[in-house]
């Protein structure tokens, strides 16, 4: 199947989900839409990964198996999740019901990793390879999986343990950080959990269950009934907590899976590689109310509006820029599909600075990084950060500046508007 062929027949969307590759249509086939299932992988993007089979160098990056299945394929379809954490806890459920050949195949020698539950009065949630556990006992284990790679699953465990906390092996040596980090449920000063503690543990356990079998919206209906219900005790702590988890559960943020991919999704700045692209933030406000953020892209010395991105802030109350700032960085570098800038620019002094650089470490990107202050009248009056980069470019840097400065106002007044209307 040719690239030009594939790309014309089967339009993917540019989403985080699951792909499939069919073979052709059999009789009583059991398999998706009356076709062999050959193989089933996640994506950040389904479009650029499901692309990237058809590379030239796909032998040299994913070997000769998948150059035979790729080659056997008759089709391609899709599933999309809301996240690429979902999107790797869908695929280890398909791949467990499926159980495609070339999956299977692809880890010959290697052992598949399962996230485990202990059936305890504590349970534990853990990590176990294939190889050790067909040594335990199932009664004692509530398992899920397989998945294919330990680095990625172990982010995402972080990432659901900040929802929901949880115990783990390493819990009782690390209980005092753990508790500070919340990442472990309340203990009594008896080091027990009892009482209504232990109750919102396994509640906790009960939705982490639910979110490694692909039932999202079952933990949303229990969520929200448990909001209603602290409210109308007049738990106002509880309810605000299980608020924050029902947000966080809505927007994930799961860049350092991203990161950690086994088989990253192609950039399109490899393909484009232009040598000045810049991004510009900013961010508006009153007072803190109506906040929002903007990117906006200057190439070449020319604004590209068409690439221009808009965030309303989701996480931050009150007049915190730094924070708003440190949100949209992060839903930004969530879509590596965006091609990546040589150059950020940010409008303030050294803590937006030291903000933007700790969320581009933090996410394994290195990009320079500079930021535009301005004087009692809001004119610009020194350019901090990355001197080489200052000094070459500094007309781009003030004109994206500027530019995001003026998009940003724009934007909050529309929504000021828009919600006094309301």
């Amino acid at each position: 199947m040719a690239d030009s062929i594939f790309i014309k027949k089967f339009k993917l969307p540019d989403k985080p989900g699951v792909y499939f590759f069919l073979g052709p249509p059999k009789q009583n086939e059991g398999g998706r839409n009356g076709r062999e299932i050959l193989y089933i992988g996640k994506a950040t993007s389904l479009r650029d990964r499901t692309k990237s089979y058809f590379s030239k160098d796909l032998i040299n990056t994913r070997g000769p198996l998948i150059v035979d299945m790729v080659f056997k394929a008759d089709k391609v379809d899709w599933q999309v999740a809301d996240s690429v954490l979902e999107a790797l806890i869908l695929e280890a459920n398909l791949i467990k019901k499926h159980q495609p050949y070339y999956n299977t195949r692809e880890k010959d020698g290697k052992s598949f990793n399962y996230v485990c539950i202990t059936k305890e009065k504590l349970p534990k949630v853990i990590i176990i390879r294939g190889s050790n556990l067909k040594s335990m006992q199932s009664s004692t284990l509530n398992t899920f999986g397989p998945y294919t790679g330990s680095s990625q699953l172990r982010e995402a465990l972080k990432i659901i343990r900040r929802i929901f906390p949880f115990l783990d092996e390493k819990s009782k040596n690390y209980i005092e950080f753990y508790k500070q980090m919340n990442l472990v449920p309340f203990f009594t000063e008896e080091g027990a959990l009892g009482g209504n503690a232990l109750k919102q543990y396994k509640k906790n356990i009960r939705n982490i269950k639910l979110f490694f079998s692909g039932k999202k919206p079952q933990i949303f209906k229990n969520l929200k009934k448990e909001m209603k219900e602290y409210a109308r005790a007049h738990e106002f702590e509880k309810a605000g907590e299980t608020k924050r988890q029902l947000f966080a559960l809505k927007h994930i943020n799961d860049v350092a899976l991203i990161k950690n991919s086994p088989h990253p999704d192609p950039l399109p700045a490899k393909e484009r590689g232009n040598s000045n692209r810049i991004e510009a933030y900013d961010i508006a406000h009153m007072s803190g109310k109506n906040m929002v953020g903007v990117m906006v892209v200057v190439e070449n010395g020319e604004v590209q509006k068409n690439e221009y991105k808009k965030f309303r802030i989701r996480t931050q109350s009150g007049a915190n820029d730094t924070g708003a700032l440190r949100e949209i960085l992060e839903r930004r570098l969530a879509h590596p599909e965006w091609i990546y800038p040589k150059l950020i620019v940010l409008d303030g002094g050294i803590a937006q600075l030291n903000v933007a650089k700790k969320v581009l470490s933090q996410s394994g990107i290195q990009i320079p990084v500079v930021a535009v202050l301005k004087d009692e009248r809001h004119k610009p009056k020194d350019i901090l950060g990355n001197k080489e980069r200052a000094q070459m470019y500094e007309k781009e840097i003030l004109l994206a500046n500027s530019e995001a400065h003026r998009f940003a106002i724009a934007y909050h007044k529309n929504m000021r508007a828009r919600n006094f209307l309301k």
